[in-house]
């Protein structure tokens, strides 16, 4: 069976979340024009490397160990994290220009210089990471697609956690986040069967947050609207 491609050569890929929201703000604009190049992590897309060479990982950050968040939203978690880990590489992950140029706002005002920042879908990411490249992963407060037939779009399904396991190094920590509960469910039943072992040793271990957590805008929501976080570890076998 033949895989139908983009004009570029890309494979097709159904994205079924938003790419931009409301209008920019005149300094939001002047973050992406002034900022995103020099924060890009190299060719990620199609067109631009259409034969997927993978990222020169060392060229970008050194030596240091290189973190991944999927799907950053505003930023607050990924500059948080920068600026207490200044000795760790991250990149970020997101399609939503908007939560790109909130973001960029965040690390132009934190002064942070240990992240790259890819404005796209992470399944390209995925094709140009190096195998076991990846410390730390980071899935937080993901599209949580709550009809039944959308949860297939989820990111806790094999088209995701394969190249995921892929370029996470052995013993390299999966964090998510969710105040869902069939999300949840379906990542304890999916996650563990692509290469990962659940820390959890008791129920404070998935209902306290890490000790290095910064509260999102996503989960103060969570919070007003009544709903729990569930806080999950899993670590790379």
């Amino acid at each position: 069976m033949t895989e139908d491609h983009h004009p570029s050569g890309a494979p097709w890929r159904n994205f079924y979340g938003r790419f931009k929201g409301k209008g920019l703000r005149k300094s939001q604009e002047g973050y992406l024009d002034e900022d995103l190049a020099k924060f890009s992590p190299g060719a990620v897309g199609w067109e631009e490397n259409p034969e997927r060479t993978p990222l020169d990982l060392t060229g970008l950050f050194g030596d240091r160990d290189v973190w991944l968040e999927i799907g950053f939203g505003g930023g607050e978690h990924m500059v948080h994290q920068a600026v207490e880990n200044p000795d760790v590489g991250i990149i970020g992950c997101e399609p939503y220009i908007n939560g790109v140029a909130m973001l960029l706002g965040k690390i132009r005002q934190a002064e942070a210089q240990n992240v790259r920042v890819h404005p796209g879908d992470v399944r390209d990411m995925f094709d140009v990471l190096p195998d076991q490249s990846i410390s730390r992963a980071f899935l937080l407060y993901p599209d949580p697609w709550p009809k039944k037939r959308h949860h297939r779009r989820r990111f806790v399904t094999p088209e995701h956690l394969e190249p995921l396991a892929r370029v996470l190094k052995r013993g390299a920590i999966f964090r998510v986040a969710t105040d869902i509960p069939d999300y949840v469910r379906q990542t304890l039943e999916q996650v563990p069967g692509h290469g990962f072992e659940w820390l959890a040793e008791g129920p404070q271990d998935w209902r306290a947050p890490w000790e290095d957590w910064i509260s999102t805008r996503y989960e103060q929501k969570a919070f007003r609207e009544g709903r729990t976080p569930h806080y999950l570890t899993f670590r790379k076998t």
